[in-house]
C-alpha cells in the first residue's frame, strides 16, 4: 500500500508463506490485472497495478474488521504514529488525512458525492495559496479528487490527484517527514503550526482519535484504505 515494488521472495517472507505459494498467487493477480511486474536485472519486482487497486484493497481491509471471525489483535502503542499520519499509496491517511478532508469540506473547498470529489472555485483559490495548482491536475483518466475510507479512522480521507498533490506539497514544505521503510509520516514542528493554521486541525495531535470529534463530517460515498505493513515511500509533498 506504500507504492513500493517488492520481490516475490520479500512478499512471501512478509506473508509467512513459501516462495512457490507466493508465486502462484502473484501469477493469478497479474493475470487479473491487479498487480504489475517489472524485471530489473535478475530480479522481478511486483507492485499494485494502479491507485484504483490500492483503494479497493484499502476498502476490503477496512471492511474485514467487521466480518473477521477471529478476535482482532489489539494494536499497541507502536502503531500510534501510523494512526496519526501515514501514506495510503500516494496520499495522506490517518487522523491527519481525515482532518484535512473534513476541513476542506467544512469550508466548502471540496464537495464529494458518491465518492467523487469536486474542487470549488473558492477551494481552487485556497489551494493555490497553499502551492497546489488545481488546473494543472486536471485531465487524464485518474480522478482529480475522491474519498478513500481510512483504515484506522473508518472515515474518509482524500485520494486522487489532489490527495497526491497535498502529500507532495506537505513533504516539500517540511511539514511531513517520510519514515524509512514505513508508511508512517512524521509531523514536524513546522507541520504542526502549518496544518493548524491552514486546516485548523490541531486536534489531530491533541486528541486520541478524530473519531472523537464532536461534529464529524462524513463524505458521501467512499472508496477505501487498508492496514499497512512497513514499506518505502515515494517522494512527494502537500500544500500550505
Amino acid at each position: 500500500m506504500s507504492g513500493e515494488a517488492l520481490t516475490a521472495g520479500e512478499l512471501a517472507a512478509h506473508a509467512g508463506v513459501t516462495a512457490q505459494t507466493a508465486s502462484g498467487h502473484l501469477a493469478k493477480l497479474t493475470e487479473g490485472g491487479l498487480v504489475a511486474t517489472l524485471r530489473q536485472g535478475r530480479h522481478r519486482y511486483v507492485s499494485l497495478a494502479s491507485p484504483a487497486v490500492a483503494q479497493a484493497l484499502e476498502g476490503l481491509m477496512a471492511l474485514s474488521g467487521h466480518i473477521a471471525v477471529k478476535p482482532q489483535r489489539v494494536r499497541g502503542p507502536r502503531d500510534a504514529a501510523m494512526r496519526l499520519a501515514r501514506s495510503c499509496y500516494d496520499h495522506i491517511a490517518g487522523r491527519l488525512g481525515v482532518a484535512i478532508a473534513d476541513a476542506l469540506q467544512l469550508r466548502d473547498f471540496v464537495r464529494v458525492e458518491d465518492g467523487v470529489g469536486l474542487v470549488t472555485d473558492e477551494g481552487a483559490c485556497f489551494l493555490a495559496a497553499c502551492g497546489v495548482d488545481v488546473a494543472s491536475l486536471s485531465g487524464g483518466k485518474r480522478p482529480l479528487c475522491r474519498s478513500c475510507l481510512d483504515w484506522s479512522e473508518r472515515r474518509p480521507h482524500l485520494a486522487g490527484k489532489l490527495g497526491t498533490a497535498l502529500l507532495d506539497r506537505s513533504v516539500e514544505l517540511g511539514w511531513l517527514v517520510r519514515t524509512l521503510k514505513s508508511r508512517t509520516l512524521r509531523i514536524s514542528p513546522a507541520g504542526e503550526r502549518g496544518f493548524a493554521e491552514t486546516f485548523r486541525c490541531e486536534q489531530v495531535w491533541s486528541s486520541p482519535s478524530s473519531r472523537e470529534m464532536k461534529e464529524p463530517l462524513p463524505f458521501a460515498g467512499d472508496s477505501v484504505e487498508a492496514p499497512a505493513e512497513p514499506a518505502k515511500q515515494r517522494t512527494g509533498a502537500p500544500s500550505a
